[in-house]
Order: structure tokens, then C-alpha cells, then sequence
């Protein structure tokens, strides 16, 4: 089983089956070894991706993983579908069982995507709270002008939900192409923003999340593994 946040003690209890006061006699033997240290207190918490053993059995050795993908058109932003290629396709053979999207793209958006098996670094890029800028670029049917920046920064009213977006920043490139900064994900937010000026949003890619950038050498389809540093840049920006 998978440790999401848990005591010591009840972990080691649940994997073993046994009392928790055979637990505490391991503990207290110096027998349990958590991040490969001597662990003694069974109140400390472990969480999915601690390294735990007892008498050398390893009962849990799980690691993070984050991805980088240059997603294309056509291919779903899920683990699974029937009818669609998804995303998980497209990464090299093995097992990818336990990751999920760190942010979705429609089936035609391309760009930067995530993937991660790493719940806590995922919901604290979505969260708005923590003003991660989702950056995008985008191509329109028809002229851009300053009433879209206008617009864009003062939120737009979304009236199915009854909400207000929050404010997000466009910086017009030529007449019909435009970078978009969000904070916020909502469905088809960026075509829906769009689409108050009745204007079509022809392609839609995702440049960047946060400090991280899509990595130019990836190719649409292709993907590689996040340092350590580019995967702590995010949780501090």
C-alpha cells in the first residue's frame, strides 16, 4: 500500500499485520530504518514517498516522478481513453500506472504538460492561491486590440458558473497573436475569454507553468524527466 500521510507505527502495523506493540518493540530495537536512518518514534509521520524497511525488508521504496511533455494535437490529456490516443502513449515503454496530469490541455492545445505520481506538487501548481502563471500562446480568427487587454485584466464574467475570472494578463504579438497569462484553469477558459469578443481561437499552446519553460529540443510527443531543481523552482516562484 501506498503511504499518503500516515504514523509510523500504524504503517508498519498494516504492512506487517501485526500489534502495534510488537511495532514499538521493533522501534525501540532500532530495527526500522525510515529514508535509510534509524527511526525510534512511531508518531513520526511517512508519506507516499518515504523510504521505509524493518530488518531490511523494504516495505515501501516509491519515487517521485515529474515529467515534461510537448503535447500535441490530437492526443488526449488523460491516462486512459477508448477512443483517443492519450498522453501516457506517448512516453517510453513501462509502467506509468501511477501518474496523473498536473494540468490539463484540450485535444487540439499543444505544449508544455506535466505528469507527475506526486499528488501534493500537482494540487499546488493548480491551486490559484498560489500564483502559478500558466503562460500560452495564441493564434485568433480576427484583429486583436486593446480592449481584449483591458478586458482580460479586470476579469471576465463567465455567466453559466456565475463567476468572475480572475484577472490575467495578455500581451498582444501582432494582430492575431497574443500571449495569455492565467493563474486559473477553467474549462476552455481561454477560448470562453475569447469568445466574448467573438473571436475564434484558431491554435492554443502552452509556453510555460511557472518558471518552468517547455524545453525547446522536445519535439511535439516527446518528453524527458524535471531535475530536482526545476521540480523545486515551481513549489518556490
Amino acid at each position: 500500500m501506498r503511504s499518503k500521510q500516515a504514523r509510523l507505527d500504524r504503517f508498519i502495523s498494516r504492512q506487517l499485520n501485526i500489534p502495534q506493540r510488537e511495532v514499538k518493540l521493533l522501534l525501540a530495537r532500532g530495527q526500522v530504518r525510515v529514508d535509510k536512518s534509524v527511526a525510534n518514534n512511531g508518531q513520526m509521520l511517512v508519506n507516499e514517498f518515504s523510504h521505509i524497511a524493518v530488518n531490511e525488508q523494504v516495505l515501501q521504496a516509491i519515487q517521485p516522478k515529474y515529467l515534461m511533455l510537448n503535447k500535441p494535437a490530437g492526443v488526449v490529456s488523460a491516462t486512459k481513453d477508448p477512443q483517443h490516443k492519450t498522453v501516457i502513449d506517448l512516453l517510453e515503454p513501462g509502467d506509468h500506472s501511477d501518474l496523473h496530469i498536473a494540468g490539463r490541455l484540450d485535444f487540439n492545445s499543444t505544449g508544455l504538460l506535466l505528469l507527475t505520481n506526486d499528488g501534493r506538487w500537482s494540487r499546488f501548481i493548480a491551486s490559484p492561491e498560489n500564483n502559478i502563471y500558466k503562460r500560452y500562446r495564441v493564434t485568433l480568427e480576427k484583429p486583436l486590440d486593446s480592449r481584449y487587454v483591458e478586458a482580460f485584466s479586470q476579469g471576465l464574467f463567465f455567466d453559466y458558473e456565475g463567476i468572475t475570472t480572475r484577472p490575467a494578463k495578455l500581451k498582444i504579438l501582432s494582430d492575431y497573436e497574443a500571449e495569455v497569462s492565467l493563474r486559473e484553469g477553467r474549462y476552455h477558459q481561454i477560448k470562453r475569454m475569447f469568445g466574448r469578443f467573438q473571436n475564434k481561437v484558431l491554435t492554443l499552446h502552452r509556453l510555460a507553468i511557472g518558471p518552468l519553460i517547455l524545453d525547446a529540443e522536445l519535439k511535439p510527443g516527446q518528453s524527458r524527466m524535471l531535475s530536482e531543481q526545476e521540480v523545486a523552482d515551481i513549489v518556490r516562484a
